[in-house]
Parts: structure tokens; C-alpha cells; sequence
């Protein structure tokens, strides 16, 4: 099945012309002609960049992500290809209606019509995994109604084992392969796709996400219609956005971009550090700005499938490394690298320190249009090879998340400063966590489990005492029946002896005397 679906995505590849991303290059013309000779039958007259995006879409839900993160890159990407990847974020060609309809007949036992007051057939909105349709409940809420593709679960599960495979090629043959860990990070990748295919797991982080911003100041979230959810379909709020990527269109309505990007990097850092809870797949398709009444200038955050996770201690690791980057406190960066167990124990904390300084020091004091983050990459991957610093797979959606987040400022505001924006945040977040708040925060949670033990101290130090003392005698017995069975053993064995001594004089005594 693998092989399958290898030779597929490599027919799929020479057919669009993928070849021509490669073999472009002045020192493969030679062989671009020969290729190209032989090939003779396939169709290269639309553009390269319409060709790329028909091939993803053709290969499937994996293949579509990755071209929705490209899109967000128009730093790394070519602008050609970087407009036409950003019609996976929402416009990939949808499935039938006829399909909708019946996935709606099958969940609930009924037609569509006896359902909904009103639905309408035609997607709003179709994406890898799933399409939109409008709907009106019995009472009359409008309502988005999201439908999984049928068959998608197949067409992931043969994609992801497809890329253990390749993964565990890389550790065995890749020199780099074991420190980046690509098996873990698939399986990784793996699991937030299996919750995405389960819609009602995608209605409980919508349902956990709303409440971590019921105030709607910042971001806001539709709120979930729980009695009429499935694993195949959620229903959900209607929500009235603008995508995030249409800048003119929302500077038309008066819209303070400068703000607005401003306010995605403290949603991005209340999600990661506040709550430990963040969407993780936010590229412009999920991403809108409210445009009617007090709604005008919010984020409103739509397809809650894939969603990050960090512990406590991922959390304060985190934002130590990011406060020491955004104080240029290095020395920091690199002693909580060793301490997390990032880096190999061993290190020298002063040569990791000197190489960190040495990657972020020239993007410092510079607005996102003037940072190559390609570049910045590059540092950072020799950097860690040359350390042994290895990958966490836990944190591998929140890098995702990085890149869509840097590339949705780049497009906002091209002259934010990342770091200025994000470092009174952190510094209040770490006050929080470390100082006398965070102490007193503490004893608020941990009082009603005091409440509950204080009294019962008394009682518990009394069997703990009787415990130590049963536990004591039994020791002192189980120590005297071993050294009893100990001396009865050398009793016996001196017997033994004796009698083997006594037996032997005997035999002598008879044969000679």
C-alpha cells in the first residue's frame, strides 16, 4: 500500500511538472531536457505556481497543510507561489453535496430538511479535512455546520505511514537522524490528525478555547451547539470575519492594523504561557477580523482541529529562553537549554552561549521586513547540529504555530518589532509564576486540600507511629528467625561434619585394625 502510494505521489509530481522546482537549475539543464524530452505528453502550460497547488491538492489533506504553511511565508517563497498556495486556505475544491446531504442523513437518522429550518447545500468554505456549510437551527440561531470528508481517514492513514517510513529511513541512514528524532515528530504530527477527524474532539477545544476568552476583548470564538454534534459533523456559531490576509480590504473598514498585529502576538503568548492551550493551525483561512459593530478589529478564530498542548514546566522553560533572547541575556538561554535536558549535559555553557549570541544578535533591533528568517533558520539548524541539541517533539506544533504567527505579522505589519511587543508580556506572565503572586496563587489551590488533611494530622501521625512501630517489631522478628535459622543451619552442618569425620575413623579403624 506504501509503495502505492509512493509511485502515486512521484506520477502525480512528473505530471504537474514538479521536476521543474529542482531541475530549473543552470547545472541540471542537461538532464531538465532529457526529462522533459520523454514526458513529452503532460500539459506544462499552466504557470508553475497553479501546477504546485493542483499537485498538493491531488495528493491530499498532509500535502494541502503543508502548502497552507508555505503561504504564510511569502519571506522563504517566491510571491507567486506564496498567492496562489493561499486558495488551499479555504477554496480547496469541495466535495459533492450529494455527499454532505448523505453524511447529514446518516448522523442523524433523517434529511437535512427535517434538521435544520434551513440548509444550504453549497459550501461556504472547504479545506483539507472538512467543508462549511450554512444552516439555520429550529428555533431560528443561524448556525456553520461542518462536514468531515468521507474517506479522508484512509487517504491520512496511508500519508502517515508513508512518512514513518521515510522517517525511520532518515534515522537509520541520516546522519543527523536520531538527534532530530523524525519518527517522534510524526507521531506527533500523527495523533493531531487523528483528533482532527473527530469532530466532536474539535467541538471540545472550540468549547475550551471560548472559555479561555469569554471576554471576546482580544480574540472571539463561536460557541458550540452540542446537542447536535457528531464525530462527523459539528455545529457552531456563525461567526461574520474578514480573512485576516485581505490587509486593504480591513484597512478600508478602519481597521488600526499597527494594533491588530500587535494583538496576535498577545493572543499568541496568552494561549502558549497563560493557558498552555493554543490553536495550532493559524494560517489566514482560520484566521478572520470581525468587521460589524464592537466585533470591528477582533480576531475571530475559526477550525479548532489542531490544537498544542505544553506542561508547567515546557511553559517556564519556554519563556526563560524567550526572556533571555528578548533581554539578550544569553547566558540564561544557554544555562536553561542544559537544564531542560535540550542540549547534552556536558555542554559548555559558555561555547553555547557564544553561538546563540551569534544567530541572534544580527536580528535584534530590526523590524520583520528586514529579518531573513530563512537565514535565521539555517543559523539555528547548524547551531544545534553542532551541539547535539535535540528535538521536541512535544513542542513541534508550537513551531508550526511560530511560523504561521511570524508570517501573519509580516503580512499585517511589516515594521512590527516582534520583540518589544512580546517582552512586556512575558515579563509580566514570569512575575506571575515566579513571584509572590504565583505563591499566593498556589495557596488558593492547594487550601482546600489543606482544609481538608489539617484535621486529620492527629490521626494520621498516630497510625504512622503504630505503623513504624508494627513495622519495627516485625523487623526485629523477621531478623531473629534469621539469625536463629542461620545458627540452626551451622549447627547442622557442624553435625554433619562430625558425623562424616566419626564415620570415616570408624571405616579406618575397621580396615587396619
Amino acid at each position: 500500500m506504501q509503495l502505492f502510494r509512493l509511485l502515486k505521489i512521484k506520477f502525480i509530481a512528473l505530471r504537474y511538472g514538479l521536476d521543474e522546482f529542482i531541475l530549473s537549475q543552470a547545472r541540471f539543464r542537461v538532464l531538465s531536457v532529457v526529462i522533459n524530452t520523454l514526458l513529452f505528453w503532460r500539459p506544462l502550460t499552466q504557470p508553475r505556481a497553479v501546477r504546485l497547488r493542483l499537485a498538493l491538492e491531488s495528493l491530499g489533506p498532509i500535502f494541502i497543510k503543508f502548502g497552507q504553511i508555505l503561504s504564510t511565508r511569502r519571506d522563504l517563497i517566491p510571491p507567486d507561489i506564496a498567492e496562489e498556495l493561499s486558495k488551499l486556505q479555504d477554496r480547496v475544491p469541495p466535495f459533492s453535496s450529494a455527499l454532505a446531504l448523505a453524511v447529514i442523513h446518516r448522523t442523524y437518522g433523517k434529511p437535512a430538511h427535517e434538521v435544520f429550518q434551513e440548509f444550504d447545500a453549497t459550501p461556504v468554505a472547504s479545506a483539507s479535512v472538512a467543508q462549511v456549510h450554512f444552516a439555520v437551527l429550529p428555533d431560528g440561531t443561524p448556525v456553520a455546520v461542518k462536514i468531515l470528508r468521507p474517506g479522508i481517514a484512509k487517504v491520512i492513514a496511508q500519508d502517515v505511514a508513508l512518512m514513518d517510513t521515510v522517517a525511520w529511513l532518515l534515522e537509520k541512514l541520516w546522519y543527523d537522524g536520531k538527534r532530530l528524532k523524525p519518527r517522534e515528530v510524526v507521531a506527533e504530527f500523527s495523533r493531531h490528525l487523528d483528533e482532527e477527524l473527530d469532530l466532536m474532539l474539535e467541538a471540545a477545544n472550540c468549547s475550551l478555547l471560548h472559555r479561555n476568552f469569554a471576554d471576546g476583548r482580544l480574540l472571539l470564538v463561536p460557541e458550540v451547539y452540542w446537542d447536535w454534534c457528531d464525530t462527523q459533523v459539528m455545529v457552531m456559531q456563525r461567526m461574520n470575519g474578514i480573512p485576516v490576509s485581505q490587509v486593504d480590504k480591513l484597512r478600508e473598514l478602519g481597521v488600526d492594523i499597527p494594533k491588530l498585529a500587535r494583538d496576535g502576538v498577545e493572543i499568541f503568548f496568552t494561549q502558549v504561557f497563560r493557558d498552555g492551550f493554543f490553536h495550532a493551525d493559524m494560517h489566514p483561512g482560520n484566521v478572520q477580523v470581525g468587521y460589524l459593530g464592537d466585533e470591528l478589529g477582533r480576531y475571530v478564530a475559526l477550525d479548532f482541529g489542531i490544537m498544542g498542548t505544553l506542561g508547567d514546566s515546557d511553559k517556564k522553560y519556554l519563556a526563560r529562553n524567550f526572556l533571555g533572547f528578548f533581554r539578550r541575556d544569553y547566558k540564561e538561554v544557554a544555562r536553561a537549554h542544559i537544564e531542560s535536558g535540550w542540549v547534552p549535559p556536558d555542554t559548555s555553557p559558555a561555547a553555547f552561549e557564544n553561538a546563540i549570541r551569534a544567530v541572534c544578535e544580527p536580528i535584534f533591533d530590526k523590524p520583520l521586513k528586514d529579518i531573513s528568517f530563512g537565514r535565521v533558520l539555517l543559523r539555528l539548524f547548524q547551531t544545534s547540529r553542532r551541539f547535539g541539541m535535540e528535538i521536541q517533539p512535544q513542542l513541534v506544533m508550537l513551531q508550526k504555530t511560530l511560523l504561521n504567527i511570524e508570517g501573519l505579522g509580516r503580512q499585517l505589519d511589516p515594521d512590527l518589532d516582534l520583540w518589544a511587543t512580546a517582552q512586556p508580556y512575558l515579563e509580566r506572565w514570569m512575575s506571575t509564576q515566579m513571584g509572590w503572586r504565583s505563591a499566593l496563587e498556589s495557596l488558593k489551590t492547594e487550601a482546600p486540600l489543606w482544609g481538608h488533611l489539617i484535621p486529620q494530622i492527629p490521626r494520621l501521625m498516630h497510625e504512622a507511629l503504630q505503623s513504624s512501630q508494627q513495622n519495627s517489631r516485625l523487623e526485629l522478628e523477621i531478623g531473629l528467625s534469621k539469625l536463629i535459622a542461620e545458627q540452626c543451619q551451622q549447627k547442622y552442618w557442624l553435625m554433619g561434619i562430625s558425623a562424616l569425620l566419626l564415620g570415616m575413623m570408624g571405616l579406618l579403624t575397621y580396615l587396619f585394625y
